[in-house]
């Protein structure tokens, strides 16, 4: 698709409101939906930055990922480089689309130097992640942070590592512990199933920053119970056994009337009587004996589940004695308050006991990272953000930043959460304090004042489990504009809601999914709907809807039926994946055509996306496979589960344990041996009491395979002492290893066996390299493996959501729909003023009434989410969109929101595939738009036309020639004696009178006469110079009446070129390569010549070129050389501009010949 193909009235509304955000003259929050083109606009407001003059390294663009800050990065750099080549016209046609009107000629003239300008920028431009740029501030304020200097950041492995260890550390000093951090394991272990506790652990571990920002909010963890008592409405010494006891004491209750209901019961029914019983009973106890009872006496008023019973006396009884009901309800009520009151007495001392878990596990966390000078991600936020907004050195350290940041851009502004957005405040709070030092600089120059860009989109807010929250991008945005215009500062919100992207169908079905309840809550805000313009309006497309494949549960036999027949069938899930490959292979077979492209489909354009990973993922890969069609297999991937790496592992456990039978088995059978099972077999079978690698080397000479296996193994052995874990599987690998397991596994290996090197390495960088280390390392870090499915073409890729993001294809399958999210972490999160908080609900029927409007809001917040990530699932389409599931969709889920809003539009279809699955009741149903316009057909897979290969690619390569000789022009020889001015000193320093003489010759033509002298003057009287006055201004004399002279005009106009390094080799006679590599004081160039000029200062110059002293000649016959070669037709002349005189004189060729290198065989000038 191209510009073409979209309506030339709405595109040009489109670039408008493009251009609006992109203005660098006022700072802008862009709201862009999907498919908007957000990283144009943001790609474009750089760009327009650079072109009003601002410099590069004062850019910060932070990024949501890696790939994001190199894409962005890529696009600026491609274009700028085309500015630096493109021909006058077509600049002024790029300029002209970019900012909207006719570039002003300076404009036009900086567009062409911005290239150059980018890369020397010192530094370069700021396109980063946030983490990346918080790890620059806080290696350049070190100690203000109170970071080591040298400190190394982890990675989510070396990380996961130091808190296993920190956990096992923790519970076996807790084991020994009988004060305050034994209690506390013991009480939280004691609320938990012992499957559950692990988990337990990760979900603090997980949460640790935020259990650190509390414990430091509160002052630390008597602080921190403090305030849990305080959000639960407790006393924070309160516990359930001093809340029950006071509440079973004599005064506790009316214990006069509950003796009245009880006398009155006794005169009612069995059930009647029963209560009257257990409540005198109860009454009757001393205080001991009424708090153990106190369960059996709560039944008679409410239910196990604490409930208020229907009726607390019968009909008759109520009727006999009218006082009665009154009483029992009075005391219910007390009950029920009572009940509440446990509750949060227990939650209180299940969170006081997590709390001080929680605070161990953070400092002994951090005690290891601090001895090993380490920071994890988290670090780099936490810590930039208090050394942003602590006191003491945070205004210094503003300051500082504050001096080399005029402009913030946010990319994915959704994304940030609120630590990050504090840092990101921190910084641009002084762009809208008023007129500043830096202000007044830019407005005198013409710049653009400081401001902020940010693009987001609160719809495709998905990433909450990294803090993201989509409420704090607009509350964000409020603040900003307040005070940017509290400031006098132009602000600018621009809407995106248009999408290049998808086609119209498909984003009709989106508006229709999410305006309105359920599916635009959490989405959208309150009253507003979802609205897309599409641009590819007369782009085909289609929404398709499958009905839920739904198997009955299969009969369990009768116990006493033979077990001879098959019982078991492939569930639903199993049936769906095999349906949609069987989709896939029918296009591909029959060369489907994809309309908006005019080609046949390829596995490339299709995309499948699930909530998470699972059996699903593994069904359909092994279904497409099944079924020849290309895939990439899955986004992530656990290393130790792939088969070529537990090859590789069995390998390393049978060089630890040869006598291990069965990991031996597993090893002789992998590719890495390549036993069959009949020879593995005729091995293991009757050797007696003997090993399997005995019986391996007794009959060694039985079989040729026996004889290679146990030649490779008996190597391995005498090797695994003395070589490390990388060298060890890189030689297993080197010497036919890979090739085998390719041959056996295919080309899928190839991720997983690089992986496991690089684990390899990383585990010898940080660990003992030992192979038993290495593998319990791998084994119990459940190492996880992130692809980039992007850059795999050609093949299905089946993702997550989260993992397509940012992503689309021309054909997307939604199969996991039917499902809701059902999972509540225990730890439950918020936050109010005085920052974050939890509170932990070991089981949901604890949970009091502030616990569970806690728990609502957690999930509220998680069902939001889960709507939102149906927004960003379906805008990953172009073309097409199936919607499927297995079993029978739940009430919320994706699938029963898209089912209402597309059947009011859909028609039922026939399809072939899917006849297994559709019913006249249930059928397929369809939304789709033919192809409008036209379609341009160009073949881009094409082949092209083959042309006969050079002649060098069947000659073998030349001998590699000796390692070249440096050789300087100006070192070929000693320099002559020269006089020194008074003041310059002689010896070791005989040459500062000639580095200054040179430096002031390349520096003060570029400046405009007048200013000359003064600049010259000023260079002179730095004080690392030390001249005294005398010197300084004869120096400037000499300098100045070299520049000043007619005769020397030329020299020094618009084609010359000072100080040029040029390099270049030379052949002596016996062969060696020389090297030749100087600088050129001055280089004129005109259309027939090309003038070498060497300033000399020699003090008295020589009056005639015979009396050159050899050095000189022979250095200016080797520039000539290298010249010569650079422009062979050009005529080349060498010349000494001697500065006591001053005077120019010409070297003759006559003269150079003699000197000249021998053997010139290359030369190139570099500039």
């Amino acid at each position: 698709m191209n510009v073409s193909d979209f309506d030339p009235d709405l595109l040009e509304r489109v670039i408008r409101r493009q251009r609006s955000g992109a203005d660098a003259m006022v700072s802008a929050w862009v709201s862009a939906s999907a498919g908007a083109g957000k990283t144009r606009v943001l790609r474009d407001r750089v760009l327009r930055l650079l072109l009003e003059g601002v410099q590069p390294q004062r850019l910060l663009c932070l990024t949501f990922t890696k790939a994001a800050a190199a894409e962005m990065a890529r696009r600026i750099n491609s274009e700028l480089g085309d500015w630096a080549v493109l021909g006058d016209e077509e600049l002024r046609a790029r300029l002209m689309e970019l900012v909207g009107k006719e570039p002003p000629d300076d404009v036009f003239r900086r567009s062409r130097q911005l290239f150059a300008r980018v890369l020397d920028a010192p530094g370069g431009m700021k396109i980063m992640t946030i983490h990346a740029f918080c790890q620059s501030v806080l290696r350049r304020f070190p100690l203000e942070a109170g970071v080591v200097p040298h400190f190394q950041v982890m990675e989510d492995r070396d990380a996961s590592e130091f808190l296993e260890d920190t956990k096992a550390d923790l519970l076996a000093r807790a084991h020994l512990d009988d004060g305050d951090l034994g209690r506390a394991v013991a009480d939280v272990a004691g609320r938990v199933h012992e499957i559950r506790f692990p988990d337990l652990l990760h979900e603090i571990a997980l949460s640790r920053a935020s259990f650190a920002e509390m414990l430091l909010e509160a002052g630390g963890i008597e602080g921190a119970c403090i305030r849990i008592a305080g959000i639960l409405d407790l006393e924070p010494d309160a516990d359930p056994v001093s809340v029950l006891a006071t509440a079973c004491m004599d005064g506790a209750f009316d214990s006069d009337a509950l003796r009245r209901a009880a006398s009155g019961l006794a005169g009612g029914t069995k059930t009647d009587k029963e209560r009257s019983a257990l409540i005198g009973d109860w009454l009757t106890g001393d205080w001991e004996s009424r708090v153990a009872g106190f369960d059996v006496y709560a039944l008679c008023y409410l239910t196990k589940q604490g409930k208020l019973r229907k009726q607390l006396a019968t009909k008759s009884i109520r009727e006999a004695h009218p006082y009665l009901d009154k009483i029992l309800h009075a005391e219910a009520d007390r009950l029920l308050a009572l009940r509440e009151l446990l509750r949060k007495a227990e939650l209180y001392a299940a969170s006081s006991a997590l709390i001080r878990v929680a605070a161990e596990l953070v400092a002994g966390y951090e005690a290891r990272k601090a001895a090993r000078g380490r920071l994890d991600y988290d670090d780099l936020i936490s810590r930039t953000r208090m050394l942003l907004r602590g006191d003491g050195v945070t205004a210094w350290v503003l300051f500082k930043l504050d001096g080399g940041i005029d402009h913030v851009l946010i990319d994915e502004a959704q994304d940030t959460n609120p630590e990050q957005w504090d840092i990101i405040l921190a910084l641009v709070d002084e762009f809208f304090a008023g007129m500043s030092g830096g202000d007044e600089v830019s407005e005198q120059a013409g710049l653009p004042a400081r401001s902020v860009f940010a693009v987001g989109d609160s719809k495709q807010s998905i990433f909450s489990f990294q803090g993201a929250d989509p409420s704090r991008f607009d509350a964000v945005r409020r603040f900003l504009e307040e005070r940017a215009k509290t400031a006098g500062r132009d602000w600018r919100n621009v809407v995106l809601d248009f999408s290049f992207r998808s086609a119209r169908p498909v984003l009709e079905v989106v508006d229709r999914v999410f305006t309105g309840k359920p599916a635009g809550i959490g989405v959208v805000d309150s009253g507003t709907s979802v609205q897309h313009t599409p641009l590819r309006a007369n782009m085909s497309g289609l929404v398709e809807l499958w009905p839920p494949l739904v198997v009955e549960k299969i009969e369990a036999p009768e116990p006493w039926k033979p077990p001879v027949e098959p019982v078991t069938r492939a569930g639903a899930m199993e049936q769906l994946a095999d349906l949609i490959a069987a989709r896939i292979a029918d296009w591909l077979d029959s060369n489907e055509v994809l309309e908006s492209q005019g080609r046949p489909i390829r596995a490339g354009d299709i995309m499948v996306l699930v909530r998470q990973r699972g059996e699903f993922v593994e069904a359909l890969v092994r279904a497409l496979k099944v079924r020849m069609v290309p895939v990439a297999g899955v986004d992530r991937m656990v290393l130790s589960e792939q088969i070529a790496v537990m090859d590789l592992l069995a390998l390393g456990s049978f060089l630890l344990l040869p006598e291990d039978d069965l990991t031996l088995a597993t090893l002789l059978k992998s590719p890495l041996v390549g036993l069959g099972e009949d020879m593995l077999f005729n091995l293991a079978h009757d050797r007696g009491e003997a090993s399997l690698w005995q019986a391996l080397v007794q009959r060694r000479e039985a079989n040729p395979a026996f004889a290679a296996a146990h030649d490779l193994l008996f190597d391995l052995l005498g090797r695994v002492d003395f070589e490390r874990p990388y060298e060890l599987y890189a030689g297993v690998l080197a010497r036919g290893g890979r090739e085998q397991l390719f041959a056996r596994l295919g080309p899928d290996a190839a991720d997983p066996i690089d992986e496991f090197l690089s684990l390899a390495l990383n585990y010898e960088r940080s660990h003992a390299p030992t192979l038993q280390g290495f593998l319990h390392w791998v084994e119990a870090g459940q190492a996880e493996v992130k692809r980039d499915l992007d850059q795999t073409g050609g093949a299905v890729r089946v993702m997550t959501v989260h993992g397509a993001k940012g992503l689309e294809a021309p054909i997307i399958f939604l199969p996991d729909t039917t499902r809701l999210p059902r999972k509540l972490p225990s730890i439950l999160w918020d936050e109010d003023d005085m920052g974050p908080y939890f509170l932990w609900l070991p089981r949901a029927d604890d949970a009091d009434q502030t616990t569970e409007a806690l728990r609502e809001r957690v999930r509220a917040r998680r069902d939001e989410e889960y709507r939102r990530l149906l927004y960003v699932a379906m805008t990953r389409a172009e073309e097409r969109l199936y919607v499927c599931g297995w079993n029978e969709p739940a009430e919320g889920s994706w699938y029963d929101l898209v089912r209402p809003a597309l059947e009011p539009v859909a028609h039922p279809v026939d399809e072939p595939v899917l006849t297994s699955l559709a019913t006249k009741e249930n059928p397929v149903i369809r939304l789709s738009a033919p192809q409008r316009g036209a379609v341009d057909v160009s073949d881009p897979d094409r082949i092209p036309r083959a042309v006969s290969p050079p002649t060098w690619l069947a000659s073998p390569a030349p001998p590699e020639p000796a390692s070249p000789r440096p050789l300087a022009p100006s070192g070929l020889g000693e320099d002559p004696p020269v006089r020194a001015p008074v003041g310059v000193g002689v010896g070791a320093t005989r040459f500062v009178r000639g580095n200054i003489l040179h430096r002031l010759m390349q520096l003060l033509p570029a400046l405009p006469v007048a200013a000359q002298r003064d600049a010259a003057l000023r260079y002179l009287a730095r004080p690392g110079l030390e001249l005294d006055p005398d010197v300084q201004s004869e120096l400037a004399s000499e300098a100045l009446s070299i520049l000043e002279a007619p005769d020397f005009e030329h020299l020094f106009g618009p084609d010359s070129l000072a100080e040029v390094s040029v390099t270049g080799t030379a052949v002596a006679s016996d062969g060696t390569i020389y090297v030749i590599s100087g600088q050129i004081d001055r280089l004129v160039l005109s259309p027939e010549r090309v003038s070498i000029i060497d300033y000399k200062s020699n003090r008295p110059p020589p009056k005639d070129p015979t009396a050159v002293a050899p050095v000189y000649l022979r250095q200016m016959a080797a520039y000539r050389h290298i010249v010569r070669e650079s422009w062979p037709d050009r005529e080349v002349s060498v010349h000494l501009l001697w500065t006591d005189a001053p005077r120019l004189m010409t070297l003759p060729d006559e003269l150079l010949d003699p000197h000249a290198p021998t053997g010139v065989s290359a030369a190139r000038t570099l500039f």
